[in-house]
């Protein structure tokens, strides 16, 4: 017999994490291993556990679904993870597909959906609710450019340094006390980055820094 797919789940609501875990757990190969109400939780328990799938309200107290997840590739946990989301905003779309995420499902379908996603990313593929699919449209006419290596020439001194800076993995608040200047300095220059090299979400200005640090 093979084992079962191990789920840890986590939402704010409690009747709506009621509702998912009771719709998992309806499938006799999927098990329900913990759940958490606010975003340090869910952490702490996909750490412990191991499990296989994690499905994350992406909008939680203490860590958000895509803090969660970032916090996963610094501690290297491999579990894959699927966040549930009442909003279609696209930038938080990107930054979520940017970050690995497996899975995107509305929470207004989600009891309908969270199995068939949870199928789907165990078998390797990516799933989106159907009510979502304009914002992988919308991602894919408008890829992220190929040669922002290129973009780097647009970038100003400063900015150069920030972004290297940055590829150090340092904070707004370390770099605003290495150079000495405000973090509120910092943030403008990180937005006004992000906006030559048309990258959306802070992960990936990071990603960026990492993969173009022997060009800064």
């Amino acid at each position: 017999m093979s084992p079962k797919v191990s789920v840890v789940i986590a939402d704010d609501h409690p009747l709506f994490l009621t509702g998912v875990r009771q719709a998992i757990e309806s499938v006799p190969a999927l098990e329900v291993v913990a759940e958490a109400s606010d975003g340090a939780k869910a952490l702490s328990e996909i750490e412990s556990r191991r499990p296989d799938l994690a499905v994350l309200d992406i909008r939680m107290p203490h860590l958000s679904g895509l803090q969660v997840l970032r916090e996963m590739h610094q501690r290297n946990l491999s579990t894959d993870v699927i966040f549930l989301t009442m909003y279609d905003d696209e930038e938080t779309f990107n930054e979520a597909m940017d970050l690995g995420v497996m899975g995107y499902v509305s929470k207004e379908s989600a009891v309908i959906d969270v199995v068939a996603a949870i199928e789907t990313v165990v078998r390797g593929r990516h799933f989106i609710s159907p009510s979502l699919m304009d914002l992988m449209v919308a991602r894919r006419a408008n890829p992220a450019p190929s040669n922002r290596n290129v973009l780097l020439n647009n970038l100003s001194p400063a900015e150069r340094k920030i972004l290297k800076l940055i590829a150090e993995s340092k904070t707004s608040k370390d770099i605003a006390e290495t150079l000495f200047i405000s973090q509120r300095t910092v943030e403008n220059h990180r937005a006004h980055i992000s906006t030559k090299l048309d990258i959306h979400g802070s992960y990936s200005l990071l990603k960026f820094a990492l993969e173009n640090k022997s060009r800064l």
